[in-house]
């Protein structure tokens, strides 16, 4: 395989990127891009694995196992197979002497190439994202392609950078007067930890699979990936490439491998426990994160759990701009993001605007119009909506209608493709923020639970100041993926900042445009922070690579 001439530039640019933090991706966004015939082929290559079992002839299948249902309605009949971890968990590590050996920069490459193959399929990837996760077909091509894969890509530059901070080898001489020096040969060898467990969401599971998957990899470990039981097909396709490149250039295909969970069966907790895994990568509930986080004690956790997005409403110049940014955050894919908003922050006196004071009354019952008017029409609703992922969705929707006052009630929307759908356009419900119901810590406000799905609560505060004050408390407490602002004050946009670098929480001010609070850009985009209940780690940076490795010395007399 010819690595280096194929890949070894784009390496390049990636670390560029990752330096500068400029605009810049290696896969394309727009479907056309991929040939005239790739849609066709793509759609063809998904419906060719439904009804199938998927074979990976890895070790240690003791049977076989499977069961999703696309959240729009059609049944995937893919059996996938299910391990037996006392003879795959040895069969990965078998592999893990020569993946070492074989140096940081050969280790990239084999990942640029196990990311080229699979951005070649893409169309194929965005059927089985779309019929997994409940993402329209845009997004889960989008996101669940380029945006996943350049990820990926990022996570491989940031674990060949801090691999390579150390040199390979040294030379060393100290001085020692009128004796000869003290001379040493050195040599330095970036050690993975041991196998690394992926375990996948149900709504990303590329997006948020791939940044864990190829930092261990890169980084010298073996990869086990246990996908979410209703997302398993995209990874198990991931996996299958990966061990086709690994096969061809030279190593252990079962550096990579699938598990997949029987129903009810919890293998996460067993192979999370197990001595051989060093090193964990997850994205779901706070209660299984806390748990990882108690309980692997073996092992490195990088968890991604439940937060309570927050924007804080204080001014605007640009009142229509604000609510068609808000609008649009709210309703793509339903609100099922983990950046997604939910609280929004509004004084209860009203707020300065280009077209006058407006009461809380107004912006919530503008949000909710705004929220309309988008998805007035089914077709452009359901592109953006997409279906609700799973039935808790739906009952956390329906329950927060008896919240509060709702300023606009989530209709039902018909798809046109896809009848079996459960899709739902977003509720908007006006609750008090007054600081008394808040700050004593005794039954705690709705809006200060993570309502994962189409619902945000529109939040009367006392004040901008009290709204920062409930901002912080939010942070600290609940954690944050993403905080917004809207401000024409100076001052008040430096409050926001301070809040936000006090509480560690990533902040982005005065969105009217095409940039959205719950979208983010690899290779310059941080992905949560890793200092709020909401994540301990971010994607990307170095700290989300360096300790799956370590860096093992050798020194003799030279």
């Amino acid at each position: 395989m010819q690595l280096t001439e194929t890949h070894r530039p784009t390496l390049d640019q990636a670390l560029e990127a990752i330096r500068t933090r400029a605009y810049w991706s290696p896969h394309p966004e727009h479907p056309k891009a991929y040939g005239e015939n790739a849609p066709s082929d793509g759609l063809a290559a998904f419906e060719a694995l439904r009804g199938n079992r998927f074979d990976l002839d890895q070790p240690g299948t003791d049977g076989w196992t499977g069961g999703e249902v696309s959240p729009y309605g059609i049944d995937l009949g893919i059996e996938y197979p299910h391990p037996d971890p006392e003879v795959l968990l040895p069969a990965m590590r078998a592999g893990m002497a020569a993946w070492r050996d074989a140096g940081p920069e050969t280790r990239a490459l084999v990942c640029l190439e196990i990311l080229a193959r699979i951005s070649a399929r893409t169309h194929e990837f965005a059927h089985a994202v779309m019929h997994t996760s409940g993402q329209a077909f845009m997004m889960a091509f989008q996101a669940g392609g380029p945006h996943a894969q350049d990820r990926g890509m990022e996570a491989v530059a940031y674990a060949y950078l801090e691999q390579t901070r150390t040199p390979a080898a040294a030379d060393w001489s100290k001085p020692q007067g009128k004796r000869g020096p003290l001379e040493m040969r050195k040599t330095f060898t970036a050690a993975g930890r041991g196998i690394a467990l992926m375990i996948g969401c149900n709504t990303f599971p590329t997006w948020n699979g791939y940044p864990g998957l190829f930092a261990s990899l890169a980084t010298g470990n073996p990869v086990l990936v246990k996908p979410h039981p209703r997302a398993v097909l995209p990874l198990a396709m991931t996996v299958k490439v990966a061990r086709e490149v690994l096969a061809e250039a030279g190593f252990d295909p079962n550096l990579v491998a699938l598990a997949v969970e029987r129903p009810g069966e919890g293998i996460a907790k067993v192979l999370a426990t197990r001595p051989e895994v060093r090193i964990i990568d997850y994205t779901g509930s706070t209660a299984f994160g806390d748990w990882l986080e108690a309980n692997a004690r073996q092992a490195v956790v990088h968890t991604e759990k439940a937060g309570v997005n927050t924007v804080v409403v204080d001014s605007t110049d640009d009142y229509r701009g604000m609510l068609s940014n808000l609008a649009f955050s709210l309703s793509l894919y339903s609100g099922q993001m983990c950046t997604a908003p939910q609280n929004v922050l509004v004084p209860r006196e009203g707020i300065e605007t280009d077209q006058g004071r407006k009461s809380f009354d107004e912006v919530a019952a503008d949000l909710g119009a705004a929220v309309s008017s988008l998805l007035a029409d089914d077709a452009r609703a359901t592109a953006l909506l997409g279906a609700l992922v799973n039935p808790e969705v739906k009952a956390r929707l329906e329950a927060a209608a008896e919240l509060g006052e709702v300023a606009l009630a989530s209709r039902e929307v018909v798809h046109p493709e896809f009848p079996g759908a459960t899709v739902r356009t977003p509720l908007v419900v006006k609750l008090d923020g007054a600081r008394k119901l808040w700050e004593s810590r005794e039954n705690e406000p709705a809006y200060l639970d993570e309502c994962f799905g189409p619902v945000a609560f529109v939040v009367a505060v006392d004040s901008t100041a009290d709204a920062l004050d409930l901002l912080r408390y939010t942070i600290r407490e609940k954690g944050a993926m993403t905080v917004g602002g809207y401000t024409t004050s100076a001052e008040t946009e430096r409050a926001l900042e301070e809040v936000c670098l006090d509480e560690s929480a990533q902040l982005s001010l005065n969105l009217t445009g095409g940039v959205y609070v719950n979208q983010t850009a690899a290779f310059s985009d941080f992905h949560g922070s890793g200092g709020n209940p909401a994540a301990n780690a971010a994607l990307c940076d170095g700290a989300f690579v360096a300790n799956r490795f370590r860096v093992v010395e050798v020194r003799r007399h030279a």
